[in-house]
């Protein structure tokens, strides 16, 4: 059989798989979207008023409502991505994946199904965090057709970034306990970016940290794109990062998945 059309074969099959895993245990996911929930209504309502002075401008709730979601959103891709680091040290140090390089499977199918699986995980959780950010009075009336296009687009290219590195973790983790305490950064470096304030608003030793980071300018490139501000470099930073990171964490997972078992 043709290799390619074999590989989509296997591929699709092992989607399926983790798709179904997700759906007969979904506790892991919705406790990972519990957190960037949790985030978006105690920044709004808990301490809107006072945040929203750190963006200027007289900035009042809804204003700060409007900053604080593309960050929100980004988070929220970090957080899911753990559960595909954790799925995948449970393959791991459970034996499946040692099992599944004893079949006549294409051997790449095995990640791509995992990585595929959890892009999706990914846009879903967007979406349901979206609506909660809408409900509340979220609203983008400044972005035009193409500019959603791009914020997708944007998003799908962070996902695809961060879950290539959730599987390298997830199959160098010794359990899945470890998985998620190694993918945690996925979810903390959000919290130390653009997200809540304006990276001028932060001290100035504090700055480099939010500013040197991937999150930061896919966050104000995602906040250009949904509310029409200055995006300036901070697109071809992001695309950047998500392609540097995409090729290393596929890199990485492909040698640890290659390796063979001592």
């Amino acid at each position: 059989m043709n290799s390619l059309p074999l590989a989509a074969r296997d591929a699709s099959t092992m989607l399926r798989r983790n798709l179904l895993h997700a759906r007969r245990y979904p506790s892991l996911t919705l406790n990972l979207l519990f957190t960037p929930v949790m985030l978006l209504l105690l920044f709004v309502y808990i301490f809107g008023d006072v945040m929203s002075a750190g963006i200027g401008g007289g900035a009042g709730r809804s204003e700060y409502l409007a900053y604080l979601v593309p960050g929100i959103l980004m988070l929220t891709i970090g957080g899911t991505t753990i559960g595909s680091a954790v799925s995948v040290s449970m393959d791991m140090n459970e034996g499946v994946i040692a099992r599944f390089r004893t079949m006549a499977i294409h051997r790449g199918s095995v990640l791509i199904g995992h990585v595929v699986g959890s892009v999706l995980q990914c846009v879903l959780s967007v979406v349901v965090v979206g609506a909660v950010a809408v409900a509340i009075g979220f609203r983008s009336v400044d972005a035009t057709v193409l500019d959603w296009v791009l914020a997708v687009g944007l998003l799908t290219l962070v996902s695809l970034a961060l879950t290539w590195i959730a599987v390298g973790m997830g199959l160098s983790s010794p359990n899945a306990e470890a998985a998620s305490n190694n993918a945690m950064p996925l979810m903390v470096l959000p919290l130390l970016s653009s997200a809540f304030v304006p990276v001028d608003a932060m001290p100035g030793w504090f700055r480099p940290i939010a500013e040197y980071q991937p999150f930061t300018p896919a966050i104000e490139t995602l906040r250009g794109l949904l509310l029409g501000t200055e995006i300036g470099h901070n697109a071809w930073l992001a695309v950047g990062w998500c392609l540097a990171l995409a090729v290393l964490g596929y890199g990485w997972s492909r040698s640890l998945f290659e390796r063979e078992p001592k």
